[in-house]
């Protein structure tokens, strides 16, 4: 007999199981951590944001904007309830990566969240305009790990169909360009060398990013509503400027292209 620990082959594409349930599940994370914490359960609001890079949660706490929720129970993270036009939102920031973006993910879902919008920074590939600017990403290629764990099939993870097109509607009137187009998830940003930048130029792929595909997969197979941005900010710090957001650190800009989607979503339910 083979001792598996033999083989060459990656475990990451070996007896996953995609049908059959997790034995560790969201629910159970945060109903210990409750009775560790001695927290009451309360539900998260309708529609929640993942802040990747944190810029959004420090501007809206900083001008008291923004409030900590002291009752949620994650472990590695801290949730803000903030208000746009009387709708509460809740926000989670600096969650970054697939993995990281995927457990947050489950846990606000499981949580009472009906509808994620992630918005990240992201490196242009294929230049659409001047960074700052959004792309919302239709689709995402799949070069990371936690998107494998959901589902086998496919180079890339997409956005639902029917939430694509409502969303792109809706993004037409915030101030920055919003561009729809596909993106490059990656794991690795710091292994972006010039062949995988070609690669991804070459499928006419216009930024990347390190949370998309992962979350794309995930609403695909939980069948949950979530919407991923990139927000092109840089070049891979190949310019003097990179990485500039605008005013406030493109706070404002963020929250127009969050209401727009949030927006969409409601009118389509």
């Amino acid at each position: 007999m083979t001792d598996p620990s033999d083989s060459d082959a990656s475990p990451l594409f070996e007896a996953k199981a995609f049908d059959e349930p997790s034995v560790f599940a969201p629910e159970a994370l945060m109903e210990n951590a409750r009775r560790q914490k001695d927290l009451p359960e309360r539900s998260v609001p309708d529609v929640c944001v993942l802040d990747p890079d944190g810029d959004v949660v420090r501007q809206l706490a900083a001008t008291g904007a923004a409030r900590k929720d002291e009752t949620w129970p994650g472990y590695h993270t801290d949730l803000y309830r903030f208000e746009r036009d009387g709708e509460e939102f809740g926000i989670v920031g600096c969650a970054v990566g697939a993995s990281f973006a995927v457990l947050v993910a489950e846990q606000l879902f499981a949580a009472g969240c009906e509808f994620l919008v992630s918005v990240t920074s992201s490196g242009r590939i294929v230049p659409k305009d001047d960074p700052p600017y959004f792309v919302l990403i239709e689709r995402a290629l799949r070069d990371e790990g936690t998107s494998h764990h959901y589902r086998s099939a496919g180079r890339y993870a997409a956005l639902d169909d029917n939430l694509r097109g409502s969303v792109e509607d809706a993004c037409e009137s915030v101030s920055r360009p919003v561009y729809a187009g596909a993106t490059w998830t990656t794991d690795a940003p710091f292994r972006e060398t010039e062949t995988a930048i070609e690669r991804a130029r070459s499928e006419g792929i216009l930024a990347v990013e390190m949370e998309a595909a992962a979350l794309y997969a995930f609403a695909a197979v939980r069948d949950r509503p979530v919407v991923c941005f990139a927000h092109v900010t840089n070049q891979m710090g190949q310019t003097e400027e990179d990485f500039e957001k605008g005013d406030a650190d493109g706070t404002r800009n963020a929250l127009e292209v969050i209401e727009a989607a949030a927006a969409a979503w409601r009118a389509s339910n």
